[in-house]
């Protein structure tokens, strides 16, 4: 079964059981998948961490609910909200204003969960790609951290503009010049602390020396040993190369995991691998690197 049927199962799972307890682990076992896994396929091709999306759904029955004449709380407690001032906190950040005010002034009907068929869109040329399974050891990296999260797309955005920043500033080359570099061969590792709530650490780095002191202003991460499938981007220029690795993604998320037999590794890092294929203008290549289990 392709994902986009397993998570639109999900979607609809949702909407059916909004009163009811909607953890990972439940929706998890509704699409087929482990948590781990199901948690980042789900902020991915939906565009949310699962329980953003299931609070987000909460409120607009509930914000619909409020057209008629029952008592604020009630509705709350219809809609998993466990106090009044808990569902007037949470209505406030979703819809800019205090329950009581949207009755007075708005109508509104749920919007049916979105359609995960019509919202694929990617392309890569229409290759297929086969990655290298490989088994690596662990790697301790150094260089910079940023704290980020996959709601409402933060990570999306922050990413991009770390790299823009680091690149631009001068602490790619404050960094290439420590004495504790052991290979120029760049690291951008995603280090997922809760997949429920989308919250992770991103890390742009360089392979450290063993014992070597890493200092002040620099943070150390070590990615875990796994069994990788590494993908490499065609050959790009300088232009087109950021394209190129975002249409390999989408085809890992959309494509290869569906068919592969493979899942996420839970407790591990992914990273992208920039070495000196990336240099020049012309001919760009990168790796993804994605640590799985069979399934």
């Amino acid at each position: 079964m392709h994902y986009d049927e397993s998570l639109q199962r999900v979607l609809e799972h949702i909407d059916a059981h909004l009163g009811e307890a909607l953890g990972a682990e439940t929706l998890a076992s509704v699409a087929g998948f482990s948590t781990y896994h199901f948690c980042r396929v789900f902020a991915w091709r939906v565009g949310c961490p699962p329980m953003e999306y299931v609070r987000n759904r909460r409120l607009a029955f509930a914000a619909a609910a409020l057209c008629a004449d029952r008592r604020i709380l009630d509705i709350a407690l219809d809609y998993g909200f466990e106090t009044h001032s808990g569902f007037c906190k949470a209505f406030r950040r979703r819809f800019g204003c205090a329950p009581e005010v949207y009755r007075l002034h708005a109508r509104f009907a749920p919007s049916a969960p979105p359609s995960l068929h019509k919202m694929k869109q990617y392309s890569i040329g229409g290759i297929v790609m086969e990655p290298k399974l490989t088994k690596l050891p662990a790697l301790p990296i150094a260089g910079y951290l940023l704290q980020t999260t996959t709601v409402d797309g933060k990570n999306a955005m922050e990413i991009p503009a770390f790299w823009a920043a680091y690149m631009t500033d001068g602490r790619m080359e404050k960094l290439h010049c420590e004495a504790f570099v052991k290979t120029h061969t760049e690291y951008g590792a995603c280090f997922m602390g809760d997949p429920e709530t989308g919250a992770l650490d991103y890390l742009i780095g360089v392979e450290c020396k063993d014992g070597a002191k890493i200092p002040d202003g620099y943070h150390r991460r070590e990615i875990p040993p796994a069994t990788y499938a590494v993908f490499s981007t065609l050959p790009s220029d300088r232009d087109h190369f950021v394209a190129a690795i975002q249409g390999v993604w989408q085809y890992i998320y959309n494509e290869w995991f569906p068919a592969s037999g493979y899942e996420f590794a839970p407790g591990c890092a992914d990273f992208e691998r920039y070495d000196e294929r990336c240099m020049g203008e012309t001919g760009l290549v990168c790796d993804i690197c994605i640590p799985v289990v069979k399934k």
